[in-house]
């Protein structure tokens, strides 16, 4: 079968394209702490490779004759929350039945087949399995446990502390090394246990030594990924097509995979290798991929209700992620999920999150705007009117803000995500919107494509229109004069032929009638709006 792009589980070399999972992480430090008997941490955001990794770990540790390495994956173990009994007993015949399929060891599973099935014995079962299999293997073991932050309650305070317990009966009576593989830093477990205490991983496992962590692909690495696919099949990428790959992706490995599998498999035309994959396949690809909420978007999405993501990610998508207040820790968790890059300041990961965030926020909104065609809002020669759409705008903005506004989870960024909500609502299906965050600048920058010529779409003639989003703070006159410069640069950068800055009022003193206005577009100058 011929390789393809893998977005669904751990990658295998036989069938996927795929670079050295070990490459990833540094092995000399890796040997380091498990030749010392170290018990460690490994975490990273869901599909970076960590399982592909682990697995290759132990491949090559196996390979090597030293240790005797098995890798675990414990999430069925999450479904029994606080019972003790019943997590301990899934891991640690997750354990057992792994070593017989790794290691063609079947003793665990003998000896857990023989124990009592419930009863406060289970309370160390993981405990005991692991001290008699290290006391009677011959080889010191390196246990790798997968998905360990998946656990919940009780199960997981239990688990971690009969690791602490064993720990200094290594390598004889427990295992050698023990790696934790997960989406967070152990620091950043909040463990709810059935008595209503809520502990910190930090606690429940104090002998943790190191915290390691995997990145994303590098620039060379995206290029290199595609190119097996040039040296598999003789197709090529269009050169242009790897600068926005990695615009869009900052090298995150299931975004890079999935925009590889859109183009080469999902578009059915360019299964056709003598095909060349332009530019123009790319983008619509992207724009696919956007709209597919695919399950790895959907995940990242699903976190944005939490307090700790909220209060992070709302000052970005307000255009203000200079002002965020959140701790240190609640800006490192949305880190560890992925969702943001720290430096130079706080902002979302890479240009499809970007996309993904402020569409999930506002898509409840975007289908509840029922009264509006796209039609209404296109010239005899299929340009979109923006003057007329931004006008409607603002009679839609005045009727609904602060009902609409108030339904947000993220009312910080209200009136950009209802503006954005409006966009996407007439825009899809003849075009699309690409979002800017401007760091420390306070803006939101929105860059609206639209083809002209349905037969071709993106293929053909494109319409650009950049519009930029302020709220309104300190003297309007000031903050028009910076606008308009940055208005007119971004839409120098982008090649847009028409742009328009739109500045909202929040002031509640301030009447409708004072906050709407509008001013055509002169030389050297956009559309200027009040909202």
């Amino acid at each position: 079968m011929d390789k393809f792009f893998n977005t669904a589980g751990p990658q295998k070399a036989e069938l996927n394209y795929t670079l050295p999972p070990l490459m990833r992480l540094n092995w000399a430090e890796l040997s380091y702490l498990i030749d010392s008997q170290r018990y460690f941490l490994l975490h990273a955001p869901r599909q970076t490779g960590k399982t592909t990794t682990l697995l290759a770990m132990v491949e090559r540790l196996n390979a090597e004759g030293r240790y005797s390495a098995l890798y675990v994956n414990i999430e069925m173990a999450q479904t029994a929350r606080n019972q003790i009994t019943i997590g301990n007993y899934t891991v640690a015949n997750a354990i057992a039945r792994s070593a017989r399929l790794t290691l063609h060891d079947s003793s665990l599973l003998d000896w857990l087949e023989a124990q009592p099935h419930h009863g406060e014995s289970h309370h160390g079962l993981v405990f005991n399995l692991l001290e008699r299999w290290s006391l009677h293997h011959p080889k010191p073991i390196v246990l790798l446990l997968d998905e360990v932050d998946a656990l919940i309650g009780d199960t997981l305070v239990s688990l971690l502390r009969q690791l602490r317990t064993g720990y200094t009966q290594r390598p004889h009576a427990f295992p050698h090394s023990v790696l934790l593989c997960g989406v967070r830093d152990l620091k950043d477990y909040r463990i709810h246990q059935s008595s209503g205490d809520i502990i910190t991983g930090g606690s429940a496992f104090n002998i943790k030594a190191e915290s390691l962590t995997m990145g994303n692909f590098n620039e060379v690495e995206c290029r290199q990924l595609y190119q097996q696919h040039t040296e598999a099949t003789g197709q090529p990428f269009e050169e242009g097509i790897f600068a926005e790959l990695w615009l869009d992706t900052a090298g995150q490995p299931w975004l890079v995979n999935a925009l590889g599998h859109e183009l080469t498999w999902k578009e059915s035309a360019l299964r056709d290798r003598s095909q060349t994959i332009t530019l123009q396949h790319y983008q619509a690809a992207r724009e696919r991929l956007i709209q597919s909420r695919a399950t790895h978007l959907d995940q990242l999405s699903d976190k944005l209700c939490e307090p700790r993501v909220h209060g992070v990610i709302a000052p970005i998508v307000a255009g203000e992620g200079d002002s965020i207040q959140q701790a240190a820790d609640d800006l490192q968790y949305c880190e560890d999920l992925g969702l943001i890059r720290r430096h130079p300041m706080a902002h979302i990961s890479n240009r499809i999150y970007q996309e993904v965030i402020p569409r999930e926020l506002s898509i409840v909104m975007q289908q509840n705007i029922t009264h509006q065609q796209q039609q209404w809002y296109l010239t005899a020669e299929r340009r979109l009117d923006m003057v007329k759409l931004l006008k409607a705008f603002q009679h839609f903005f005045r009727e609904n803000a602060e009902s609409w506004i108030e339904r947000f989870d993220y009312k910080e960024a209200g009136p950009q995500l209802l503006m954005q909500a409006f966009l996407q609502r007439i825009i899809n299906g003849g075009g699309r919107i690409q979002r800017e965050y401007a760091l420390g600048r306070k803006r939101t920058d929105l860059t609206i494509e639209w083809s002209l010529d349905e037969a071709q779409g993106f293929f053909g003639p494109v319409q650009r229109i950049v519009v930029e989003l302020k709220l309104q703070r300190g003297d309007l006159e000031e903050l028009i004069a910076k606008g308009i410069t940055q208005t007119l640069d971004y839409a120098d950068g982008c090649g847009a032929e028409e742009s328009h800055l739109l500045i909202f009022n929040r002031d509640p003193k301030v009447s409708w009638e004072e906050k709407l206005w509008y001013c055509p577009a002169r030389e050297n100058q956009p559309h200027l709006w009040g909202c």
